[in-house]
């Protein structure tokens, strides 16, 4: 069982930054797909940014052009770099994989089978 445990969320002005990391309970293999997702108070958790194996990357509009997912290594399986940050980029942020080839080949990166806990950023005006 990996644990994907988030780390580097706080408390910014607008225009800020931050980056976020991601890093898993034990060294991962057959890592297929990673994404960011996030939690406003109040709504729905939304996918904000998906990494591929092939390192193709996928944005939400809200966040494109501001957001950049990166892969890292060893533990560290990707990151979220966070740039002019808005007070409505408020949320809990949440890192996520899809592992394995069987859940894989059943779901694509579809969605994640392994999720973290959390890190609140906060952005203040």
């Amino acid at each position: 069982q990996v644990n994907l445990v988030e780390s580097g969320g706080g408390s910014v002005q607008a225009g800020g930054s931050l980056r976020l990391s991601c890093e898993a309970s034990e060294d991962t293999y057959g890592v297929y797909c990673m994404y960011w997702f996030r939690q406003p108070p109040g709504k729905e958790r939304e996918e904000i940014a998906t990494i591929e194996s092939d390192g193709s990357t996928v944005y939400a509009d809200s966040v494109k052009g501001r957001f950049t997912i990166s892969e890292g290594n060893a533990k560290i399986t990707h990151y979220l770099e966070m740039n002019s940050l808005k007070p409505e980029d408020t949320a809990m942020y949440y890192c996520a994989a899809t592992v394995g080839t069987r859940y894989y080949s059943d779901y694509g990166c579809s969605a994640p089978n392994y999720w973290g806990q959390g890190t609140q950023v906060t952005v203040s005006s």
